[in-house]
């Protein structure tokens, strides 16, 4: 008796729950935004992850097709040349480097609007032999969601100050 009132009790309170007339207590528009930003902020966990990784098929996963990479005064232009890039530019990505890619949370920057918007974070990437930081780089991006997918369009990037 008890298990039947108490799945009886589930099923009302979904149907009040679900119904078209129930009020939330978060809008609907406040609940896509936290879910642009945390899609956004995954752009720069999946970057570290791959970086980190070595992996080039999951770090080109978050670049759009026409994307640019900025770095100084050289600019790469879509995704055959940001490949090329970090294949053979890249710190990270050498053979002869084992980095551990990281982004200390309170220097990420995410700004939404609409389908567009930018993603600032610092790079600190960590040798693991000697546990130094061997490169620290910022990255100031525009972002877009294309197809439903949060991607990277333009990224530019330089040297990130260590400080707090």
């Amino acid at each position: 008796m008890r298990k039947v009132l108490i799945v009886g009790l589930v099923v009302a309170v979904t149907a009040v729950a679900c119904s078209p007339g129930a009020s939330t207590s978060t809008p609907v528009p406040e609940l896509q935004r936290q879910a642009d930003l945390y899609a956004i902020e995954h752009l720069e966990v999946t970057f570290h992850k791959a970086a980190s990784i070595k992996d080039i098929e999951l770090m080109m996963s978050i670049w759009a097709d026409n994307a640019t990479l900025v770095l100084g005064a050289e600019t790469y232009t879509g995704k055959a040349e940001i490949r090329d890039f970090f294949l053979n530019k890249s710190g990270p990505f050498k053979p002869a480097n084992t980095w551990e890619g990281d982004t200390p949370a309170y220097k990420i920057v995410i700004t939404i609007d609409g389908d567009k918007g930018t993603l600032y974070y610092e790079c600190h990437f960590i040798d693991v032999a000697t546990r130094a930081v061997a490169s620290a780089t910022a990255s100031n991006q525009s972002v877009a969601r294309i197809n439903g997918v949060w991607l990277i369009t333009n990224a530019v990037g330089g040297t990130a100050i260590l400080s707090p």
